[in-house]
């Protein structure tokens, strides 16, 4: 198939469960990812403590979020913003976790 795209969209479940990480449906409010702000995004994957250090874990699943502890101030998120038309965007983004709605509560922890 020669000059065929094929457009990727991230695997998720998308939801508005507050028990589950993977495929949470927030908004975002970013100053570092100003075309997300006030956009809703769905979590695709959550890269764990990337805020202090380069080498963090990239998790993709439930278990592997719980086994890490659960989102922290430190990490990052990587997200998909939802399309009006089109639904789920293949292009992610990687937000600070205290930068989403779903994880706002966080930053009082990042503070201390």
């Amino acid at each position: 198939m020669k000059d065929v795209a094929i457009p990727l969209r991230p695997d998720v479940q998308v939801h508005t469960d507050p028990t589950r990480v993977i495929g949470r449906r927030t908004t975002c409010d970013s100053d570092e990812h100003p075309y997300l702000r006030g956009h809703e995004v769905v979590v695709v994957a959550v890269l764990k403590n990337a805020l202090r250090t380069e080498e963090c874990e990239y998790l993709t699943t439930e278990e592997a979020v719980r086994a890490t502890g659960g989102v922290g101030a430190d990490d990052r998120i990587e997200v998909a913003p939802i399309l009006p038309k089109e639904g789920l965007s293949f292009v992610t983004s990687d937000p600070r976790a205290v930068d989403l709605e779903a994880f706002r509560f966080l930053a009082h922890d990042r503070a201390n």
